[in-house]
């Protein structure tokens, strides 16, 4: 069972507002896919679905996996149940075939491996040549300056965990991230076949200014997550 099973409910109804998550990752991304209407869209990691009905919403035809039951379940009934939504793992083979979609949006998933290799192989695999994979990650310096802040000083050049708590609703959700240096994340890109068109560090929505006032300058002064668009050699 995935550890966000059991807080499924919880964890959608509080991403589907947050700063982080509503006034920042999501138009962030949706930014960067530009016009995908009528394109076949893989939401690799899609939670709840926010990111998949907002695609769809746009004119794509969209599918989605998460490794979380609880979370596809969410999903279902966010998006009806003629929507393509599958419980996967990114770091399994995944359920589907060579060249199926022109672009992957893999939103805040692959910080969870710890080798991205295969991962990216799949995610490589299942594109179209042209084709395009839109990641987004947390910021190696983000993590690195939180740790220092927090008293520690981890090697930024390795590839590191970092395990942490978080409140959802009444319960807490423990997740492993998995830090590395920015070249890491390049080298990996283009050993798989990726091509780097875009690197982003994107500032808040404009309208979270006014809904979040405490903490937009936290954004707006520093990034929390760094954005790839990559295209298919």
């Amino acid at each position: 069972m995935s550890d966000y099973d059991s807080v499924a409910e919880a964890y959608d109804l509080e991403n589907q507002n947050s700063l982080l998550n509503a006034y920042y990752e999501r138009p962030a991304t949706l930014g960067l896919a530009g016009d995908v209407a009528g394109r076949r869209v893989l939401d690799a990691g899609c939670g709840a679905g926010p990111l998949f009905a907002a695609l769809r919403e746009r004119g794509a035809v969209v599918s989605g996996f998460d490794v979380s039951a609880g979370m596809v379940e969410r999903a279902r009934l966010r998006l009806g149940p003629d929507a393509d939504l599958r419980v996967a793992d990114l770091a399994d083979p995944l359920p589907y075939g060579d060249a199926e979609f022109d672009d992957v949006v893999a939103s805040l998933v692959l910080h969870y491996l710890e080798d991205w290799g295969p991962a990216l192989g799949e995610l490589r695999r299942v594109l179209r040549p042209g084709g395009r994979l839109i990641a987004s990650v947390n910021h190696p310096v983000a993590d690195y300056c939180i740790a220092r802040l927090q008293g520690r000083r981890p090697d930024y050049f390795a590839t590191w965990a970092e395990a942490a708590e978080w409140p959802v609703g009444d319960q807490v959700v423990k997740v492993t991230f998995w830090n590395r240096p920015l070249h890491a994340m390049t080298d990996a890109f283009t050993a798989a076949g990726f091509r780097i068109s875009r690197i982003s560090e994107p500032p808040p929505a404009p309208e979270a200014r006014e809904l979040f006032p405490d903490d937009y300058h936290l954004l707006a002064t520093a990034p929390s997550f760094l954005f790839f668009v990559l295209e298919v050699e």
